[in-house]
């Protein structure tokens, strides 16, 4: 009489056990799903990094272009400062010399 309880015992214990897991079908689609959710995380992160790279581009470019800028700036300065025609030449003594 123990064996067929036993026997009945296990169907029982087996049979409950097989009702709360889940079967593979839906392990696979949770997997899959959890793999798409990766992939979008991952091409989220991408395109992030290129925006951030596109910034960073034209922050260089805009910081280029204002040292071109204040270069050139300079450059008028100093070519507005400097005297028109050069200095004037040292006199020559010997065509000084007066006759009297």
């Amino acid at each position: 009489m123990q064996k067929p309880f036993a026997y009945a015992l296990l169907l029982a214990a087996a049979l409950g056990l097989a009702a709360c897991d889940k079967p593979s079908e839906e392990k696979a689609q949770d997997a899959q799903q959890s793999q798409e959710n990766a992939q979008e995380s991952m091409n989220d992160a991408r395109e992030s990094m290129n925006d951030a790279a596109k910034e960073s581009k034209e922050a260089v470019q805009e910081r280029a272009e204002a040292a071109q800028e204040k270069i050139e700036e300079s450059q008028d300065t100093t070519n507005n400062t400097a005297p028109q025609g050069g200095a004037p030449a040292p006199a020559d003594p010997a065509q000084n010399t007066q006759k009297p």
